[in-house]
């Protein structure tokens, strides 16, 4: 089964598709200036490994008060000038090609930060949903990954908790994003048989994807 680690090629694929960018939060390639421009535009921004899973290497970035705040694996550091954030977005990358997002704030439950996982297989020549579960980051951090402390919900019930007249109708959409970009992906990259997409939902409403993995946990 043919997999796909590189996050940039996938996103490049969905990107030219105008019904797919829209729930698109804005992304690019890890530059400094980009970077710069993107923290003056969005309240945080996430860096992430183009290679990677597990959130493993994301780290959430804000600016407070002219200085930076980064969280990275739970724990949180103040960087008070540019130079130093730069220093110490080497140290975390080592090396590694990143990507840079724009920060989504999410619909909370229960103050903990959740994301949205749509898993589609490939069974019989046909594209079957097999899971739509909801993840809750342990309490203060960022990421959801059930392997950093994140809790499994289905995806109903934590719709009912942050909108519970729309839970139905968020979950609707979802699922078709997720087969809209199965359809695009297959187009491109014959062979692969499982997709695993990563939405969020803010607070006002809007659906938006992060990631998409061909290999899915």
């Amino acid at each position: 089964m043919r997999t796909v680690a590189n996050k940039w090629s996938k996103w490049s694929v969905l990107e030219k598709h105008a019904g797919v960018a829209k729930h698109l939060p804005e992304s690019c390639l890890f530059q400094e200036q980009q970077l710069k421009s993107m923290l003056d535009r969005h309240p945080f921004v996430v860096a992430k490994p183009l290679v990677g899973s597990g959130g493993s290497g994301v780290v959430k970035i804000e600016k407070v008060d002219g200085k930076y705040r980064y969280q990275v694996q739970g724990k949180t550091a103040v960087a008070n000038t540019w130079d130093e954030l730069m220093s110490a977005l080497v140290r975390i990358r080592k090396g590694r090609r990143y990507l840079l997002q724009q920060g989504i704030a999410v619909a909370p439950v229960h103050g903990r930060r959740v994301d949205y996982r749509v898993k589609l297989v490939k069974k019989d020549r046909r594209w079957v949903v097999t899971a739509v579960v909801a993840k809750l980051a342990r309490s203060g951090f960022f990421v959801t990954n059930l392997c950093r402390g994140g809790t499994l919900w289905s995806a109903s019930r934590a719709l009912r908790h942050t909108f519970p007249k729309l839970a139905a109708d968020k979950k609707k959409t979802m699922i078709g994003v997720a087969r809209t970009c199965t359809a695009l992906l297959e187009k491109r990259y014959p062979g692969i048989g499982e997709l695993g997409y990563d939405f969020g939902i803010d607070r006002q409403g809007s659906v938006w994807l992060f990631e998409v993995n061909t290999r899915p946990q």
